[in-house]
């Protein structure tokens, strides 16, 4: 929910303010002698090694929507808050153009809407009647506004199918409070548990037991609809809202694809209990693992999805701490994610 932005190669200034390139919440930037004495395991340069193109099930949709359109997503494959404005483009079947931006060498275009450079940055046309026809455009990022901001707009249920949040006043309130605990309690945990190194003053099971008891809270309230949906005689599950699959999976879905990094650089790795050895959480595990199942076999979340190797790439330097990503600054000094 919160704005990507690169990260710029500065030394004595504050670099989310500044408006030239490098902005993007999982770019680094050089270090100034002074950080480098404070932590003289951060990197001394700018982390060139990643691809700056998508792979897999992600280049052909970037392919199918690489055509000129006054509707544009500029993103970056491997950010999550990226992912989730894909996700709800793809549900939604909105016409658009996904342009890949490369953190080194921003397009002009890009900078004249956001100078800030965030991703994700929805070009959104706004001289024109119905979504998306217009020529001139405005930007929004914010990964949550962006997605409310799209199933909203393009609304019609043939050409884009139902809608990700309740047509409820109060069911929508209440998938936003959740949305709330899947930005501010899961997803920082998350960074939490892969950024844990030997040397930080909580040790790898309290990121483990944090971030799993995020993880379980948000299960118990998926428990809570389904009971409520079949004393009225309806089946729950496999989504948060039972049968109806809606923005609450979407805001947690990228990360859920990206579980796979902790079990392959934390030791000990996610510790989510096996079938059968859940305990008093059994149930609860039980009915994570029928929403994890669903939600990485949906398509919008396979198609947005590059290469696993290039994950694995992309994520080392934050299991090694040694990124200084601004989601990594902010999670080292535990504050809120920018």
């Amino acid at each position: 929910m919160r704005r990507h932005s690169s990260i710029i190669i500065q030394q004595a200034l504050r670099i989310r303010h500044s408006p030239q390139p490098l902005h993007h919440r999982h770019q680094q930037y050089l270090t100034s002698p002074h950080r480098q004495q404070q932590k003289t395991t951060m990197p001394a340069s700018v982390d060139t090694s990643l691809p700056a193109r998508t792979t897999g099930a992600a280049a052909s949709f970037a392919a199918a929507h690489a055509a000129e359109h006054p509707l544009k997503l500029y993103g970056g494959w491997f950010c999550p808050f990226v992912q989730r404005a894909w996700i709800v483009l793809h549900e939604k079947r909105v016409p658009h153009q996904y342009v890949e931006i490369n953190p080194y060498a921003k397009a002009p275009e890009f900078l004249a809407l956001n100078p800030r450079g965030l991703v994700p940055t929805l070009a959104v046309p706004v001289d024109a009647d119905k979504p998306g026809s217009g020529r001139t455009r405005k930007p929004l990022y914010e990964s949550a506004v962006i997605c409310e901001f799209l199933d909203e707009a393009y609304n019609d249920k043939t050409e884009n199918g139902e809608a990700l949040l309740p047509g409820d006043a109060y069911a929508r309130a209440r998938c936003r409070l959740w949305i709330d605990h899947v930005g501010n309690k899961i997803v920082p945990g998350f960074y939490r548990f892969i950024q844990h190194t030997p040397d930080k003053g909580y040790s790898v099971e309290d990121a483990r037991e944090s971030f799993l008891g995020h993880v379980k809270t948000l299960v118990k309230e998926m428990l809570d609809n389904d009971g409520e949906s079949e004393s009225e005689g309806g089946e729950g599950g496999p989504w948060f809202l039972g049968k109806t699959f809606g923005l609450v999976d979407v805001m947690l879905a990228p990360w859920a694809k990206r579980l796979f990094l902790i079990d392959h650089y934390k030791p000990g790795g996610l510790g989510i209990p096996e079938p059968g050895r859940g305990g008093a959480d059994e149930e609860v595990w039980g009915r994570w693992r029928v929403w994890f199942e669903a939600i990485t076999s949906r398509q919008s979340v396979k198609d947005t999805w590059s290469d696993d190797a290039q994950y694995i790439e992309a994520y080392r330097r934050y299991a090694e701490d040694t990124t200084q990503s601004e989601v990594a600054q902010a999670t080292r000094k535990g504050e809120r994610l920018p």
